[in-house]
């Protein structure tokens, strides 16, 4: 058995953005604040020009009530210049199927919009495994900053980014990567379009992996070995709404290359826009319903269909390698409560080809599922506090080889259970602090 304990720090960092002022209508728009200013000063001007007059008669009992109007307008119009330059708070919420920080180009005018998120953890194993050669050792990570740079050229053509930078540095196997950049042409509620490198939309996390809103230091395994996140290629399509409650998104992107399918699942098939093959395509959509009648309750599912072949040859034969991958999940947030459950199934054509190729028995099927919990148990003592503090457990099955190919044995250790719980604290809901002990079990491992 080997038993994990992890304790991390994880900071989300967000911008301001523009908001509005007090007592008129919300401008969407720089222009359409400029207009209300406009207005609302030749409206004082008018108010100056009577109180002038009715002060040339004291007998008069308007002036008091001109003065007043005035001034309240007045500030009004200034404290509405003023957010133009110094914006209040922005709502912490996600848009168009991304993050928090990832959405903050989509809440501001114009112009340039930077965002980040950054994440330290501390790792304790309390198993059975010796330090060896930095294998199996305590240890302490920068693990991630995330840089989120983002324009808005109009009010419908927008340029987001995600720009990674991994462990610390360069020199010990850390890397910078383009987690994702595209350009969005947001022209109807129903159909937008987005087109570049994009995240695929699968599963809670590979779209939205900001630390403060999934439980424990790490990603759920299924939500890495069958969805590989952080998954992103490139390709363009289009999302919206199809009802206020139903959202969708599907995208044609590159397909995955089959030659870093192995035992431990399609992971290493990730192309990640880097030079990437095309000689095949593939689809993914996604589904999410989210009733009004219900707060707080959210259910979807996703696919993902292509050929992974990549017009190769594997063991003196070219493969296809049709792959097919398919994901539900629903989630619930409720009095404090939140509850998540997901599953995902996966198939792979020509895996027997793929196997031989590679030396080791890749899966003609996987499968992978998990469900969590947490409450917030803060409000319990301090009924007024905007604090969060949550326990949670999560539990998790998920098999690399389901099913192997014929002529190929399987390897039980791919077929896993992970145990987790902990405790997830957020003194303001972007800072997030988190501890949480891991435990894994597979009838293949032996220990020692």
């Amino acid at each position: 058995m080997n038993s994990l304990l992890r304790s991390s720090l994880a900071l989300l960092v967000l911008g301001v953005f523009c908001s509005t002022a007090g007592a008129v209508e919300k401008p969407q728009t720089m222009e359409e604040m400029w207009k209300i200013i406009q207005t609302q000063q030749k409206q004082i001007d008018a108010m100056s020009k009577s109180l002038e007059k009715v002060a040339t008669k004291p007998e008069s009992g308007d002036i008091t009530e001109l003065e007043r109007k005035t001034e309240v307008l007045t500030e009004e119009v200034e404290k509405m210049r003023t957010e133009m330059v110094i914006p209040e708070e922005p709502e912490y919420k996600s848009e168009y199927g991304l993050g928090p920080a990832a959405s903050k180009v989509y809440k501001v005018d114009k112009g340039l919009s930077i965002g980040a998120y950054g994440e330290a953890n501390y790792q304790a194993i309390v198993g059975d495994k010796e330090c060896t050669d930095g294998k199996g050792c305590n240890n302490a990570d920068f693990e991630r900053l995330v840089m989120y740079l983002g324009y808005k050229f109009t009010d419908s053509i927008i340029f987001n980014s995600e720009i990674e930078f991994e462990h610390s540095s360069t020199d010990k196997k850390g890397s910078v990567s383009v987690e994702f950049a595209a350009l969005d042409f947001l022209i109807d509620p129903m159909a937008n379009i987005r087109a570049g490198m994009v995240l695929l939309p699968m599963g809670f996390l590979n779209p939205i992996h900001e630390p403060p809103f999934y439980f424990g230091n790490n990603h759920p395994e299924v939500e890495k070995r069958i969805i590989p996140s952080t998954w992103r290629e490139i390709g363009g399509g289009l999302f919206g709404q199809i009802l206020p409650d139903l959202t969708y998104t599907a995208y044609v992107v590159n397909g995955l290359d089959a030659e870093g399918f192995s035992s431990k699942g399609i992971r290493g098939g990730r192309q990640k826009g880097s030079k990437a093959l095309a000689e095949n395509l593939a689809f993914v959509g996604r589904l999410d319903y989210a009733p009004s009648s219900v707060p707080g309750l959210s259910v979807g599912t996703s696919m993902y269909l292509g050929n992974s072949g990549q017009d190769k040859v594997y063991a003196g034969v070219k493969a296809d390698a049709f792959t097919q991958l398919y994901e539900a999940h629903a989630q619930w947030k409720y009095k404090g409560w939140e509850l998540r459950a997901l599953g995902s199934i996966g198939f792979i054509d020509d895996a027997g080809i793929l196997s031989a190729a590679k030396g080791q028995t890749i899966g003609k099927s996987n499968y992978g599922w998990y469900v969590e919990a947490g409450y917030d148990v803060l409000p319990l003592f301090l009924p007024d506090t905007t604090q969060y503090l949550a326990p949670f457990f999560r539990y998790e099955m998920y098999d690399t080889i389901a099913s192997a190919p014929a002529g190929f044995k399987d390897d039980p250790f791919q077929d896993q259970k992970v145990f987790q719980f902990g405790l997830q604290y957020k003194p303001i809901p972007t800072v997030v602090i988190k501890a949480d002990y891991r435990n894994f079990t597979s009838p293949g491992y032996t220990p020692g």
